[in-house]
């Protein structure tokens, strides 16, 4: 059975990966109901964890949430999930490389910024992704059979992937909109914490791609 991990630590893990977003954000990447999610933002700010950004309805983790976040992950799964994760963390890598190489693909065209007015052009483009994530859809499957907070993913690549191919384009780089391209790069900071790799010291194999 995959490891499920508690509520409230799940709400701090996305408000970890996402740095700053809106309850809503959060509760979806956490998987919470977003009165649940909502509650336990609150909780955190009582602490200190988290602040609430008013102006713009943005909760933001804090130096102290950060601290709270290493200390409950440091416990929050043993160490042969760890173990089991590492392991499988180099397919996920490969597939990086091919989604990068897609991203640059969509963004520029014979070295200068896409334009977007050779509608074949993209859609073959869309078509690629739409293959890259029936490649990717199992082994993102496999490590929500590891960790099953991790298993939210598959779903949320799915559903973005048939949204691009349905039109809304914005939906494969967009910035702050849920794109594919940050739902991938949400489950590798997940994978990144979740292993304990550190940047800083030069052991993450796709830091250069981020």
């Amino acid at each position: 059975m995959p490891h499920t991990s508690d509520a409230l630590f799940r709400t701090l893990h996305a408000l970890r990966i996402k740095g700053f977003a809106k309850v809503d954000s959060i509760a979806e990447l956490a998987e919470l109901p977003l009165a649940e999610a909502a509650g336990h933002l609150a909780a955190l700010a009582e602490r200190e964890s988290a602040t609430f950004r008013e102006a713009r309805e943005l909760w933001q983790i804090t130096p102290a949430g950060r601290d709270e976040h290493r200390r409950a992950i440091d416990g929050e799964v043993e160490q042969s999930t760890v173990d089991e994760l590492s392991e499988r963390y180099p397919q996920f890598l490969a597939l990086g490389e091919r989604f990068k190489e897609l991203c640059s693909d969509w963004q520029l065209r014979d070295g200068v910024p896409n334009d977007h007015c050779d509608p074949r052009y993209d859609l073959a483009i869309v078509a690629e992704l739409a293959v890259f994530d029936t490649a990717a859809a199992p082994v993102v499957a496999g490590l929500g059979e590891v960790l099953h907070r991790l298993g939210g993913y598959a779903r949320r690549l799915e559903q973005t992937c048939q949204r691009v191919v349905g039109g809304e384009t914005n939906m494969f780089t967009g910035v702050m909109c849920g794109s594919y391209h940050e739902v991938w790069m949400e489950l590798h900071e997940d994978l990144i914490l979740t292993q304990r790799i550190d940047r800083v010291a030069g052991n993450d194999p796709m830091r250069a791609s981020r």
